[in-house]
């Protein structure tokens, strides 16, 4: 998993509440077990107007032009609701973003972000307002996400602090899945693995 480091990126502005993972990834496309090649179906049913995904809807928010390459996704309440699909962040990482401002996610979904390498930041209703409206004035505006330290600021001034749980954030500054996680333990898996060799060594017979 990429490391989460401080950046300064492009906003994009989806303001919809109760954006569920249906539309996220919908489920015509859940059939790989992989976690790459999501992105290009990310929000599929807003973001084309054919079902094949070629032509793309000039109305939809995430296609103007001011949004491309953004990392950051501020939105409204609520955001992940639904079945609790992984695929749904692991789209939203494959399409490029890492960061999404809410105030509110569903919990599943909360959870997943993290071990995808996404942070959710959750703020209050008029610190998304704030934020909302800066992007509104200014599309194509960039935030600075700086994890260390907890906080995001704008060009127009607003700096919003936000909590996170410790064990995550340091996952998230070292670049740490479950697997990774797991992998740090790999000489006392080994030394124990060894052991209950010795110890039981007809479990072991090939």
């Amino acid at each position: 998993m990429e490391k989460y480091t401080k950046h300064t990126s492009v906003a994009a502005l989806m303001n919809r509440s109760n954006v569920d993972t249906d539309q996220i990834i919908a489920k015509q496309f859940l059939k790989k077990v992989e976690r790459t090649g999501f992105g290009i179906h990310l929000f599929h049913d807003w973001r084309y107007l054919d079902d094949d995904g070629t032509i793309a809807n000039p109305d939809f928010e995430l296609n103007k032009p001011e949004f491309k390459g953004a990392r950051i996704l501020v939105t409204g309440d609520n955001f992940g609701c639904g079945s609790s699909r992984e695929h749904a962040p692991w789209a939203i990482d494959d399409y490029g973003f890492n960061t999404i401002i809410s105030t509110s996610f569903a919990d599943i979904f909360y959870n997943n972000c993290f071990k995808n390498g996404i942070l959710p930041i959750v703020v209050d209703a008029d610190t998304l307002k704030k934020l909302m409206s800066e992007i509104d004035a200014n599309e194509g505006v960039e935030f600075t996400v700086d994890l260390e330290n907890q906080a995001v600021t704008t060009p127009a001034g607003t700096s919003v602090s936000f909590e996170i749980d410790g064990f995550r954030k340091h996952n998230l500054l070292n670049g740490l899945d479950d697997i990774g996680l797991t992998l740090k333990q790999a000489d006392k898996i080994d030394t124990y693995e060894s052991k209950h060799k010795e110890k039981f060594p007809w479990l072991w017979a090939s």
